[in-house]
């Protein structure tokens, strides 16, 4: 079995990505996005990937909101940065807390992070919670990723605190903060 790297060059091996606008932002209930939500795509050198597949999902109940397209769900692709961005969407009116599922794909290669975002009735920042306290309303968020190659067999490596941890292909729960997934071949 050849790893993806070697058939197609452009190809990532390992991608990473992670939120570098929007985490932690408290929006009032029934507003639009005016700054949205901004990630960076890298490879395991840490150089931007242009041209990678980035979805952003919001969630179908409780607090939420729509992209401008009417969904949940908002598809962009890097930049030369390689940096993606969705903004724009429209909040429901249900105060709370929640995650927006963010993933990353090219060839082989996928990551999954999450971005937490807070819907509130307050009319200024000075009323809205801290990131600290948004932190605090999810201690768990389970990040389900799929792997998949054409021939059949593929590893994630989950990056927490610098450290990465390879495993099978399976569902990978994720623990406090805005972790960082790196998805690639063995």
């Amino acid at each position: 079995m050849q790893p993806p790297t070697q058939g197609n060059p452009d190809s990532p091996a390992i991608l990473q990505i992670r939120v570098i606008e929007g985490e932690g932002v408290a929006y009032p209930i029934g507003g639009r996005a005016t700054r949205g939500v901004t990630v960076q795509v890298t490879d395991e050198t840490g150089k931007p990937m242009e041209g990678v597949s980035v979805s952003f999902r919001l969630p179908e109940e409780g607090p939420s909101g729509t992209f401008s397209n009417g969904s949940h769900i908002e598809i962009s692709t890097t930049r030369p940065d390689g940096k993606a961005s969705a903004w724009g969407m429209q909040w429901n009116r249900t105060e709370g807390s929640f995650e927006i599922l963010i993933t990353a794909v090219k060839g082989q290669a996928r990551a999954g992070t999450i971005c937490a975002v807070y819907l509130s009735k307050a009319t200024s920042e000075s009323d809205s919670p801290s990131p600290i306290k948004l932190a605090r309303n999810h201690k768990w968020m389970w990040i389900t990723l799929a792997v998949a190659g054409a021939a059949g067999a593929a590893v994630v490596a989950v990056v927490l605190g610098g450290k990465s941890t390879p495993v099978g292909p399976t569902t990978t729960p994720t623990t406090i903060g805005t972790p960082t997934i790196n998805i690639g071949p063995p």
